[in-house]
């Protein structure tokens, strides 16, 4: 594993029910980055979060955190989930939502005060969740995964369903967690946030099928933007895939023949 590596992945494979998810996924995400894992929906991103974070179950692999097991009772303090939705207590304020989850991470109080200002929430402070809007109560999810200063944020698609100035101050707080040393993941389906981070996974059916940059995407693509360079990476990866199977056809045929 890389010494800087917040999370290290070696042959994660996943199974819900019948359908095997992950087949052998290797990764490594280095620190103090915003590393982007963006695929369209049912591609595995949110799978791989929880792998990441511990609440999934891993039928085999190792999955590496901040030096400890992922899912660990050491990093209870040292990594923050950000689920798909609000997972917030509507007939609690913001500030009460935020007491409680201070509380349970045993938490310096004055986290509480510090992250409402870092989601721009101190107007809506004493307010039931409830009555807030759904922007607002995004980021009162986002303000319960800051508490307690983790150093490995998961966000899962933190920005869905928001308007572009709401997505825009979202980004650039992210940027301002990684400069301060911070380590985020953050998945989501809208393309054009790839160019927000400093790497990027881009997924389809359940593989990695880029490991980069936003800069070298393009580049490598030849696309002048990020959604049209993640098609031309799709249609690659299927005419490889098309190869694959043909190739496997061809040498069982030729086996078949040879056994006549």
């Amino acid at each position: 594993m890389m010494n800087n590596a917040a999370v290290a992945i070696a042959q994660l494979r996943v199974r819900r029910g019948k359908v095997r998810v992950f087949d052998g996924v290797d990764l490594t995400i280095p620190r103090g980055q915003v590393t982007g894992l963006l695929g369209p929906s049912g591609c595995g991103k949110t799978t791989l979060m929880r792998s990441i974070v511990g609440v999934q179950r891993v039928e085999s692999g190792d999955v590496t955190v901040l030096g400890e097991p992922g899912g660990s009772r050491q990093l209870r303090n040292r990594v923050a989930y950000g689920t798909q939705g609000a997972a917030v207590y509507g007939d609690l304020t913001v500030r009460q939502n935020l007491v409680y989850v201070a509380a349970l991470l045993g938490a310096p109080r004055g986290d509480v005060e510090r992250v409402i200002d870092e989601v721009g929430l101190r107007g809506q402070a004493g307010q039931l969740v409830e009555s807030l809007s759904g922007g607002q109560s995004t980021r009162v999810s986002l303000a319960m995964a800051l508490v307690g200063a983790p150093e490995l944020i998961v966000l899962d698609e933190p920005t869905v369903g928001l308007d572009p100035v709401l997505r825009a101050e979202l980004w650039t707080l992210f940027r301002g967690l990684a400069d301060r040393g911070v380590t985020l993941i953050v998945s989501s389906h809208v393309m054009d946030e790839a160019l927000r981070c400093d790497r990027l996974l881009l997924m389809r059916d359940g593989r990695i099928i880029a490991d980069t940059t936003p800069a070298s995407l393009l580049a490598d693509t030849g696309a002048a933007d990020p959604e049209a360079a993640f098609l031309t990476l799709i249609e690659r990866d299927r005419a490889a895939e098309h190869i694959t199977r043909r190739s496997r056809r061809g040498a069982r045929e030729h086996g078949e023949e040879q056994g006549e």
